[in-house]
């Protein structure tokens, strides 16, 4: 399994781009930072998008990939909780901002959503997926990919802290987990469903507890301007878990 993160902060410039994550060039995860990353040719390769929630960081390509599909005259399926199609066609391909291109034409539509059930599988383009549902402001799913091969790695997409039950649904070899803001920012981002450096060491003892290891995780959805504060603190989580936790950046390579 190849993974490569097209984005992975949660503010946008000419050198960060919001979260999207690409499976073998064939699935993303959510779609924050698509269409702006990859070529058309790359765009052209993809058959699934599966989104966590539905906060704009998180879905925003979305509009521009069905269009992009809808004129190479073909499509995409799209994989979500039914509050995150909602607001795609209600406010995004919703006729007004962009075309109804999402389950159109209805005799035969080429971009098709499909709605997801936490803990209920699905079989997507070969692979596993198991929707989880997270700790987030507004309703939300992590997924775990399974490739042909049995790999899997887990997104949790934006999540706070509590995850114990969500640990015991999965057994990934790689986890890749928001920490949002530095520690300072705790009780705040805590409110609001995030993760800071304190908060995923947290997590991540309680995930050790659970399942009796830790797979190699890698940390996304950084605040670019806090970056510096969050790996210094990072580096003290690992050093205190005596496991290696890596940042996220835009382009990182992954293979399992």
């Amino acid at each position: 399994m190849d993974i490569q993160l097209l984005g992975v902060h949660n503010c946008e410039s000419q050198n960060t781009k919001l979260t999207s994550i690409m499976i073998d060039n064939v699935m993303v995860i959510d779609s924050g930072g698509l269409t702006s990353s990859l070529s058309f040719e790359d765009q052209q390769k993809l058959k699934a998008i599966l989104l966590t929630h539905q906060h704009y960081d998180h879905i925003r390509d979305t509009a521009a990939i069905v269009f992009n599909f809808a004129m190479w005259n073909s499509g995409i399926n799209i994989y979500s909780i039914l509050p995150v199609y909602e607001i795609i066609t209600t406010h995004f391909l919703n006729g007004i901002v962009y075309p109804k291109f999402l389950g159109w034409p209805p005799e035969n539509p080429r971009s098709k959503f499909n709605v997801v059930e936490s803990l209920e599988t699905q079989q997507i383009e070969g692979y596993s997926v198991l929707p989880v549902a997270m700790k987030h402001s507004v309703p939300s799913v992590g997924y775990q990919i399974t490739s042909p091969s049995g790999k899997k790695v887990f997104y949790t997409g934006d999540t706070g802290p509590d995850l114990a039950e969500c640990w015991e649904q999965i057994a990934p070899q790689l986890l890749i987990i928001e920490t949002s803001a530095p520690d300072r920012f705790e009780k705040f981002y805590k409110r609001r469903g995030h993760l800071t450096p304190n908060l995923l060491k947290q997590e991540l003892a309680s995930f050790r507890e659970v399942k009796g290891y830790l797979p190699q995780v890698v940390v996304v959805h950084m605040n670019p301007g806090l970056e510096d504060e969050i790996k210094a603190e990072i580096d003290v989580v690992s050093e205190e878990l005596n496991h290696p936790i890596t940042l996220g950046y835009e382009g990182m390579k992954l293979h399992l």
